[in-house]
């Protein structure tokens, strides 16, 4: 059960993509596109319990991001673990499609991030403008172009 508490401190990015959500979905799930938009990772399978990593420089940190997925609906819904290497914490970022037409609408809910180190790295706003930049700027632009 959620509290009142984790869901004030969710991250919820909300966008509407001139793309159907096959679209849409192949972005999110395909190891090729993946790369393209969102992260240069090794592998990535969407299927419960497989487990992706990535790396990111940001302002001069390394961070190594821990990943596994733990729900898969077709076309519907992808939600994993997002914990770092070495770092206290452990959140959930789920991924949630809706079909307008031949538009697709997406809402990407991280929770958990007040596990996280109270440190300016791991503020809430830093999530929130890294998820609007990832799904709002680079995923729009991907499955747009693309579609």
């Amino acid at each position: 059960m959620t509290t009142k508490s984790n869901l004030a401190e969710a991250v919820v990015v909300e966008r509407t993509f001139n793309a159907p959500v096959a679209r849409v979905w192949r972005a999110l799930t395909d190891v090729e596109e993946m790369r393209q938009w969102y992260f240069d990772l090794k592998e990535f399978k969407p299927e419960v319990g497989f487990e992706f990593e990535f790396v990111v420089e940001h302002e001069g940190n390394r961070y190594h991001h821990l990943c596994r997925v733990t729900e898969i609906v077709p076309q519907k819904k992808i939600a994993y673990t997002w914990r770092y290497k070495g770092e206290p914490g452990d959140s959930l970022v789920t991924i949630e499609l809706s079909s307008e037409g031949n538009k697709t609408q997406l809402k990407l809910t991280h929770t958990g991030i007040e596990t996280f180190p109270k440190t300016p790295a791991y503020a809430r706003k830093k999530f929130e403008a890294g998820w609007t930049a990832i799904v709002g700027t680079e995923l729009k632009k991907f499955v747009e172009r693309s579609s």
